[in-house]
């Protein structure tokens, strides 16, 4: 007997089941402390820069889908900003979902199991969808690159030193040093991490108490040299001597 081939009816007015798109990749935010550092770093200051405007998006590890229909085209940037996208909470980045507006400012933080064809990988992701903006920091190395969109549409490696170079877009400003990137929000606060802010604002209440004791104990001081003045004016007065003719 002949096996028949089997055939698959399509009844009429059935949709396909939805796509699914993934929130999680099953990849770790950072292999190790120094990265997950940078990567906390970035994002918090970022966040804090643009924290009163409610038209600036600011993510980290966030799987972005650019293409509508395939959830198979997607990254997660380490941090990626995008500016005319309400703030608000997301399980993943659907372009089509946001006026398909793309992230344009995108920061990865390697780490010693990034391998070089990955890393090419994700440059031709960011320059095909529309990344104006695109910071790499190899934070075991201490080098930066930063690639811009050029007047040709593409993404370019800039060639000359990333000193004192400000993101168009952000207007934060990244300085190499010897042996550390220090980058600076745009009132010329260098970035910090929740730990050094906290630091900060204790050893700022510390220093206004104890501006705070000593302007109380100067009062004190005061008072208590009116009081001695006065004691002995009225102790003058009853020798008969007027303390204003003294003075």
């Amino acid at each position: 007997m002949i096996a028949q081939p089997t055939t698959t009816t399509i009844t009429p007015g059935i949709q396909p089941p939805p796509i699914d798109y993934p929130d999680s990749d099953g990849q770790p935010i950072a292999d190790n402390t120094k990265q997950f550092h940078w990567i906390q770093k970035i994002y918090m200051n970022l966040a804090a820069v643009f924290t009163n405007d409610p038209q600036v998006f600011v993510a980290g590890d966030l799987l972005w889908y650019p293409v509508e229909g395939d959830n198979k085209t997607r990254q997660a940037p380490d941090v990626m900003v995008a500016f005319g996208v309400p703030k608000g909470d997301r399980g993943s980045y659907k372009q089509w979902c946001e006026n398909n507006i793309a992230p344009q400012v995108v920061f990865e933080i390697l780490s010693p199991d990034n391998r070089f064809g990955e890393m090419l990988k994700k440059q031709a992701f960011y320059d095909t969808y529309g990344v104006e903006e695109y910071y790499i920091y190899d934070p075991d190395r201490h080098d930066l690159s930063i690639l811009v969109r050029s007047e040709r549409g593409d993404l370019r490696l800039r060639d000359d030193r990333p000193d004192d170079w400000v993101s168009p877009r952000l207007g934060i400003r990244f300085q190499m040093d010897e042996d550390t990137l220090t980058l600076f929000r745009p009132d010329g606060q260098p970035f910090s991490t929740l730990a050094e802010e906290i630091q900060r604002t204790k050893q700022e209440r510390d220093r206004a108490e104890e501006e705070h004791q000593r302007a109380e104990q100067e009062r004190k001081r005061a008072e208590q040299e009116r009081d001695r003045a006065d004691r002995l004016a009225a102790r003058l007065r009853e020798l008969g001597i007027d303390p204003e003719a003294i003075g």
